[in-house]
């Protein structure tokens, strides 16, 4: 007597299969007579109102504003003079921990009071703890690093 060629696995999947091309007849059916019930198959429309929140009614004709095409600006707004001074890369602050032997430590920003690494390899002079230096950022591997560090005089 021969075994059947089906494992039990096979039939299931089979069986999965079949009820999931069922069910998706049915949807298909329950929709088609949503649509003859309603007789609407469009999209519902959706407006913007003059805060640029998503109403379903129509905006108010009165609160309508004329835009001059002139005055549409699709670009980076460019920096003033005075922004650029502002913003210096060049920070100071104080050597928390300086490790020589392995040739790393950390750099508590004067500003923010923030911890940044920084390795033997950013260094410009030789720094020891509670040096007082300038440094820029750089992003590592594992956030901001101090590179390009110097001794402040």
């Amino acid at each position: 007597m021969a075994k059947s060629q089906q494992t039990f696995s096979k039939v299931e999947k089979e069986k999965k299969r079949l009820k999931k091309r069922e069910d998706k007849r049915k949807k298909m059916e329950a929709r088609k007579l949503e649509k003859q019930e309603k007789g609407s198959s469009g999209i519902e429309f959706a407006y913007v109102d003059y805060n640029g929140n998503l109403v379903d009614t129509p905006p108010d004709p009165s609160q309508r504003v004329e835009v001059e095409i002139e005055d549409i600006a699709i670009s980076v707004p460019k920096t003033l003079e005075s922004e650029r001074e502002a913003f210096d890369p060049v920070r100071i602050g104080v050597v928390n921990f300086f490790d020589t032997s392995k040739g790393f430590g950390f750099i508590i920003d004067s500003v923010n009071q923030e911890k940044y690494f920084t390795h033997v390899s950013g260094l410009i002079d030789q720094i020891t703890e509670g040096n007082k230096v300038s440094f820029e950022l750089e992003k590592g591997q594992r956030g901001m690093n101090a590179v390009k560090v110097k001794l402040e005089k």
